[in-house]
């Protein structure tokens, strides 16, 4: 194991039974989170997933899913007017992500991911949908680098250190015989617990 897997895994190590269990489900509930919203409004998973994924950054989970559902309750009642209409606690370049997929009413993966663009915002969305995949983010970084680094303070994270960390997140997930993702949403549950943060 390399320095930063050892990061990773003293992590998972100090999470406790409740967090370990909190984390593997983690994706599974964003998953279903997606489900009940394509299949109330009609729309197809990957577009509720879309939506979720696009309007993510800088926003709280519950707010998210808040602001999705709103988002595509507007879309499917007034279309995309009425859906421009609506406020959303992200950056208004997300939004016009979220309208795009909205607009386009996509059933498959790929060109989700082609509108989502970002490599962030991609892997989230991968990883809603339930594909072996891990998202990296400042608080992913932060774990791989073994301290509590603000977010405000994380490096931008390039096409070579994204595939690193990516590289040793999948390397503990397969010495834990877990998914990625799962390894990142535990660390992310005790990281939380361990550093106060809200």
């Amino acid at each position: 194991m390399n320095r930063n897997q050892k990061h990773i895994q003293a992590l998972l190590d100090l999470a406790t039974v409740g967090e370990q269990a909190d984390g593997q489900l983690w994706y599974r509930r964003a998953n279903t989170a997606a489900v009940r919203l394509a299949d109330q409004y009609e729309v197809t998973i990957p577009v509720a997933a879309g939506v979720i994924a696009a309007l993510s950054p800088r926003n709280k989970w519950e707010r998210n899913l808040i602001d999705a559902e709103n988002l595509i309750a507007a879309y499917q009642a007034a279309g995309e007017d009425g859906a421009a209409a609506v406020k959303v606690c992200t950056f208004s370049k997300n939004k016009a992500k979220a309208l795009e997929i909205l607009a386009w009413g996509f059933e498959y993966t790929q060109p989700v991911k082609n509108v989502l663009s970002g490599p962030k915002l991609i892997e989230f969305f991968s990883c809603i949908m339930g594909e072996d995949d891990v998202c990296i983010d400042g608080h992913a970084y932060s774990i791989w680098f073994g301290d509590r680094i603000t977010l405000a303070k994380v490096p931008s994270i390039g096409k070579k250190l994204r595939a690193q960390i990516k590289a040793d997140y999948i390397a503990v997930a397969k010495k834990n015989n877990l998914k990625p993702f799962e390894v990142q949403a535990i660390t992310w549950v005790a990281h939380r617990r361990l550093h106060g943060v809200a």
